[in-house]
C-alpha cells in the first residue's frame, strides 16, 4: 500500500490496531517519513456497543500506549466498524481525539477487484470524501490478501484527481 501511494504521489491516513503497530514499527515509521497520517482505531477490534465505557476506554488507552511508545501522538479516531456506543465521544474527547468516519466504502475485505471497487465508491468521490479500505485482513475479511486494494490507489487517485481533488492524509 505504501509503494503503491508512493507511486501515486499520494498521502492516506493510516488507523493502526495496537498489535499490528507494535509488531510492524517500521512500516509505521515509513508511514509518517513519505507524509501518512497515523489514527488510532483500536487495541482488539470490538464493536463499541459490545463493551462497557471502562473497556472501551481501557482498550484505546492500550492502542494509544503502543502509539505512544512509537512516537506517534493521534489527533483522529476511527472505531472498528464504524460503530460507536454512548461512550465513544466522551472518551474520544477526554484523549484529545476527534472521531472520523467514512463517506466510500470500497468493502474491500469482500475481495472485489478493483475496478468494482472503483466503479462503487466513484459516485461519492467529491471534496471532503473519506474512502475507507484495508491494508491487511482483519475480522470479517473474506479476501485472499489486499492486491486489489493496492491495485485500486492508482486509479482512485486518478479519479480524484480529475475531478480537481488532491488525496490528503486527514489531520
Amino acid at each position: 500500500m505504501l509503494d503503491a501511494l508512493r507511486v501515486a504521489g499520494a498521502r492516506a491516513t493510516f488507523f493502526v490496531l495496537g498489535p499490528r503497530a507494535a509488531a510492524h514499527p517500521e512500516l509505521i515509521a515509513r508511514a509518517r517519513a513519505e507524509g501518512h497520517a497515523i489514527g488510532v482505531h483500536a487495541h482488539e477490534h470490538t464493536r463499541h456497543t459490545e463493551l462497557d465505557a471502562d473497556a472501551g476506554a481501557a482498550d484505546l488507552n492500550r492502542a494509544l500506549a503502543v502509539l505512544q511508545e512509537l512516537g506517534v501522538r493521534p489527533e483522529i479516531w476511527r472505531t472498528p466498524w464504524g460503530v460507536e456506543a454512548a461512550w465513544t465521544r466522551p472518551a474520544a474527547a477526554a484523549r484529545g481525539l476527534r472521531v472520523v468516519r467514512w463517506s466510500a466504502d470500497t468493502h474491500d475485505w469482500r475481495g472485489d477487484a478493483a475496478a468494482t471497487m472503483l466503479a462503487a465508491v466513484q459516485p461519492a468521490i467529491k471534496d471532503g470524501a473519506i474512502v475507507l479500505a484495508h491494508d491487511g485482513l482483519g475480522p470479517g475479511a473474506t479476501r485472499a490478501g489486499c492486491e486489489e486494494t493496492v491495485a485500486l490507489i492508482e486509479p482512485l487517485v486518478a479519479l480524484g484527481r480529475g475531478r480537481g481533488l488532491e488525496p490528503e492524509a486527514l489531520a
